[in-house]
């Protein structure tokens, strides 16, 4: 089975914890068995992998966010990078170009395309794999997933039914409604557009090519900036005449808001968190190394992180995205493929950065033009490369590079770095890489 997961999303509406680099989809919210945490592509990913260990897996996202896949999943996750945002149909297009030429899968497989962050159980991947054989056998040029709604919801578009079989042929599909379109929707036997569906690889390379003019993996990819914005709804599904949609009534939520994930939590709070008894339906995120101290909060969510502090009504909390738009401050916390960061302080002319790598892991080999660096190891061991010259990293160790030097730190266990950053111009852009010595 060939799934696609589409990755994206802005980070704005599961603020604090989320940002331009660290989209809702890598928060580690979720208990696992073992008492550990896992994030929403953590979750689906291994979801997929217990239903189809064999199933060829491509995650569909923006270059942003491919060190935080290749840290939370692993290097050798495939990973199907947009140059740029061009909405959905360029990104599937890109995608499934990438899976018949880069991957080498057959014209005649089937494909399905999922959003990465529904909070399901595994009843729906039963139902995804279902898709696919309906997409391979040729029932339709296009099956979809419809959700059998819970409540008449304003929040997502609706897939109308020819019939109330499994499975039926689709009449129409309906933009979000007001609450009193939703409500005839669901008279109609209207079903929830969850983003799901399947097809043979063919058909959307066929698409691609009268859409665009070309279906070829690398032509797409070095041609993607000029392609034109448009979903793979608007593009594709709306004009199929062949389509069908397959019902599925099994738990599905959509993370989106502070208030649906916090539904998804099997407790009231995550970190350093003291609820009083007179507290009722909170729940608190806690990320920094300090306490919080709840008392007598009813219906709220509390979050904490480096990017700051949000303390809101849970119902409330689903318009946060205006506001946090007018938030303008750099990046305090990422997950990059070696290991994550995260700024301490922030001066005029100096930065200070707690550095965590992953054992076995290293930075790029980098000098910087405009400002001076001091690591301070304070754990683990590994090794340093300053110019050319190796040498040993232990607790207690400090490094000096000056601007122009040449650096790279390399993880034999895992290694924390406390970086201090001097300099009257410290940017992202004043990094030069070169090949490893």
């Amino acid at each position: 089975m060939n799934i696609i997961l589409l990755s994206g999303g802005s980070g704005k509406r599961l603020w604090p914890l989320s940002n331009d680099i660290r989209s809702k989809q890598f928060i580690k919210i979720f208990k696992t068995e073992n008492g550990d945490y896992e994030s929403m592509v953590q979750r689906v990913y291994r979801q997929i992998r217990a239903m189809d260990e064999t199933a060829t897996v491509t995650i569909a996202t923006s270059k942003t966010q491919v060190s935080a896949i290749h840290n939370q999943l692993s290097e050798n996750v495939n990973v199907c990078v947009e140059p740029t945002r061009r909405d959905t149909f360029p990104a599937i297009a890109l995608a499934t170009a990438y899976l018949h030429d880069v991957l080498g899968v057959s014209r005649d497989d089937s494909v399905v395309v999922c959003p990465v962050e529904p909070y399901v159980n595994e009843d729906y991947f039963a139902a995804v794999k279902r898709l696919s054989d309906m997409a391979k056998e040729g029932s339709s040029n296009l099956i979809l997933m419809g959700i059998e709604p819970t409540y008449p919801s304003e929040k997502y578009g609706y897939i109308i039914p020819g019939d109330k079989e499994e499975v039926s042929p689709v009449v129409a599909f309906k933009e979000k409604p007001d609450l009193q379109k939703a409500k005839e929707y669901l008279s109609q036997g209207a079903l929830w557009n969850g983003g799901v569906f399947a097809y043979r690889l063919s058909y959307v390379l066929k698409k691609t090519e009268e859409l665009i003019g070309f279906s070829d993996y690398q032509k797409l990819f070095d041609g993607y900036k000029d392609l034109n914005k448009i979903s793979f709804d608007y593009a594709v599904v709306e004009k199929e005449p062949d389509i069908q949609v397959l019902r599925f009534g099994g738990q599905w939520k959509d993370m989106g808001t502070w208030n649906t994930l916090t539904e998804a939590m099997e407790e009231p709070s995550i970190g350093e968190v003291m609820l009083n008894e007179s507290c009722e339906n909170v729940h608190v995120v806690n990320e920094l190394d300090v306490p919080v101290l709840c008392m007598g909060l009813k219906n709220m969510v509390v979050s904490a992180s480096a990017e700051g502090i949000l303390v809101s009504d849970k119902e409330q909390s689903s318009y946060i995205k205006p506001f946090v738009d007018k938030i303008s401050q750099q990046i305090m916390f990422a997950e990059k493929s070696w290991g994550s960061f995260r700024v301490l302080d922030v001066e005029e002319e100096s930065m200070t950065i707690k550095v965590i790598l992953n054992p076995g892991h290293k930075m790029n080999y980098h000098s910087h033009e405009h400002r001076n660096e001091i690591w301070n190891v304070i754990a683990g061991n590994g090794k340093a490369i300053l110019d050319g010259r190796e040498q040993t990293v232990k607790p207690g160790d400090v490094l000096y590079m000056p601007a122009g030097c040449r650096h790279t730190i390399i993880a034999d266990t895992e290694l924390k770095v406390i970086e201090s950053q001097l300099g009257r111009d410290i940017t992202v852009q004043d990094k030069i890489k070169y090949p490893m010595p």
